[in-house]
């Protein structure tokens, strides 16, 4: 069987605006590296897009949903409940930051979680406004899509947006936006369209993701606390790229000194199962009435299992310190290209959540024909990046923070050898 036979029955079959941004047809994978169905090995700078943290079929994980499936696979947790989706929800409740008793509900996707973050705090606020940032990406629903701060190609021919939903500038030093930006942006906001008081909830990425890896300044994050507490209103750390050890911390807000009411979470949470959650303050998560939040495959068993193994795995490898590890020896090698390579403009982000930004050889403009070079050298090289960034000119690195040291070391040889090749290419 061929990639490209296989891609000829896609385009034939599956909706374009499932985009795509390779053609290698998985057959199977293990920690950092898949193998497609013509057996050529890859190695995974994507991990589902932060997904596999601990890696594709991580031992532990694979055992616990091989158990849950041999006991039962559904019951739909709000007709017949089970403990391990109690237990998890104790153990999250006491992993995220803020020093409150919390509750949670699991739903399936991180859009949802978004979602059901929104609904809380207007119900919890009776208000119905909610600010969002530019860059930022919240999911593909309409609320989602709403609160996205990007139009290609999430918004695009899909009519009106949500109402109130407002949108304010991201504090990104390198294109000229500052945290004073952002806060005067706010301040403008209040005096010309939206009454405070009408505001249920900010949602925020402490590190935007398909924004092109912006880390959020400390002083925009204290400056957000004491505007939602100004106004009561609900502050919602959006954590479902950041979360699991990503960051170098179980979740990106421990790196910072407040607490968000409510924290989303997705991706890397059960290991490549779907499964999401929204955590927070019991008041406010207990505003919705009994039916109001939930859904048929929220909390699956498989899922819920799976995410218990996962914080296992996290702890007894102590994944938090790995991510640290790992991210500073991608960041060291590309300081080391740097200095040949005028295209780089920026070098970012916590833990092993890492970024590069490509501008054109002078600086004056962003350069996603570079980055795209970058991308597509790589991925001849057997190597899968992740590009993003509202110019589209920043490639992420999202390798399993289980890689091994041999395959990291291969990996950067070849994240070199690809942009030394992107410059030659570029610049003849």
């Amino acid at each position: 069987m061929l990639n490209s036979e296989i891609n000829i029955r896609k385009d034939k079959a599956i909706s374009r605006g499932v985009g795509m941004q390779t053609q290698i047809y998985a057959d199977r994978a293990k920690n950092s590296e898949i193998w497609d169905v013509e057996g050529t090995r890859y190695i995974d700078f994507a991990a589902g897009i932060a997904v596999v943290n601990t890696g594709h079929c991580h031992p532990k994980v694979m055992a616990a949903v091989q158990r849950q499936m041999e006991r039962f696979t559904h019951t739909c947790h709000q007709v017949l409940p089970y403990e391990n989706y109690i237990s998890l929800a104790e153990r999250l409740n006491a992993a995220v930051s803020g020093d409150f008793e919390k509750k949670t509900v699991f739903v399936t996707t991180g859009a949802e979680a978004v979602e059901n973050a929104i609904k809380v705090a207007r119900a919890y606020t009776g208000r119905p406004a909610v600010i969002a940032f530019g860059g930022g990406f919240h999911g593909r629903t309409f609320m989602g899509m709403s609160l996205t701060g990007k139009v290609a190609p999430y918004k695009q021919g899909f009519g009106a947006m949500m109402p109130d939903v407002y949108h304010v500038p991201f504090p990104i030093e390198i294109h000229g936006v500052s945290t004073q930006d952002s806060m005067n942006a706010f301040k403008k906001l209040f005096k010309a369209d939206l009454d405070p008081e009408r505001v249920a909830a900010i949602i925020f990425e402490p590190v935007q993701g398909e924004g092109g890896f912006y880390p959020a300044p400390a002083q925009l994050v204290r400056e957000l606390r004491s505007l939602c507490d100004e106004h009561g209103i609900v502050m919602v750390a959006d954590e479902i790229q950041t979360g699991f050890a990503r960051t170098g911390n179980l979740f990106a807000m421990d790196g910072y000194d407040v607490a968000p009411d409510l924290t989303t979470m997705a991706k890397g949470l059960a290991g490549g199962l779907p499964l999401a959650a929204l955590v927070g303050k019991a008041e406010i998560m207990d505003a919705a009435g009994p039916g109001g939040l939930g859904g048929t495959y929220g909390g699956n068993p498989l899922g819920i299992a799976a995410a218990h193994a996962v914080l296992d795995v996290i702890e007894e490898e102590n994944l938090c310190a790995r991510a640290n590890e790992l991210g500073s020896r991608l960041r060291q090698r590309l300081e080391s290209i740097r200095s040949t390579t005028p295209e780089i403009v920026d070098i970012r982000g916590p833990g092993f959540m890492v970024a590069v930004e490509f501008n054109t050889p002078d600086g004056s403009a962003p350069s996603p024909e570079f980055t795209q070079k970058v991308r597509a050298e790589a991925l001849k090289r057997k190597l899968i990046l992740l590009t993003c960034g509202i110019y589209g000119n920043v490639v992420r690195f999202l390798a399993p923070i289980t890689i091994q040291d041999e395959i990291m070391a291969e990996a950067l040889d070849i994240l070199e050898e690809s942009i030394v090749a992107a410059r030659e290419k570029w610049t003849c």
